[in-house]
């Protein structure tokens, strides 16, 4: 369980990243989000579409691959900050790769309007797919 410092701060990230999101695609739907580190270090990341489609990568993607390039793989939650009503949790594809480096990160989903959610990566993917005997194994 986050403190509420911590997870003010993470939110606060998450809102921000969303600034900077490039969404022309989809009719300017914006995410941010930021993910806090074992050692509560935060990284954020914005959606960037592509108008080929399949080049576009999510917000917590992006937050996820920052702090994976800077030597961090322990994740310990994820803010997600989105307009939609209710807040929208992460994709499926974004919960497969958190679940990499997180067995139990806290996920907050967050919208414009000041909802928010709060779950975990065990109950929004219950059955992620893990390759055995690699040195990924978490």
């Amino acid at each position: 369980m986050l403190s509420d410092e911590i997870r003010d701060r993470l939110v606060e990230a998450a809102k921000q990243a969303r600034i900077n999101a490039y969404a022309p695609y989809s009719k300017d739907f914006k995410v941010g989000a930021a993910v806090l580190t074992e050692d509560e270090r935060i990284f954020e990341g914005c959606n960037i579409e592509n108008s080929s489609f399949g080049a576009t990568i999510c917000a917590e993607r992006v937050a996820i691959f920052k702090a994976v390039c800077e030597g961090f793989r322990k994740i310990k939650a994820l803010a997600v900050a989105t307009q939609s009503t209710p807040p929208d949790p992460p994709c499926g594809l974004c919960l497969q790769v958190l679940a990499e480096f997180s067995d139990s990160a806290e996920i907050i989903m967050i919208n414009t309007a000041g909802n928010i959610k709060i779950s975990n990566i065990r109950r929004l993917l219950p059955a992620s797919f893990k390759l055995r005997g690699g040195k990924g194994d978490v």
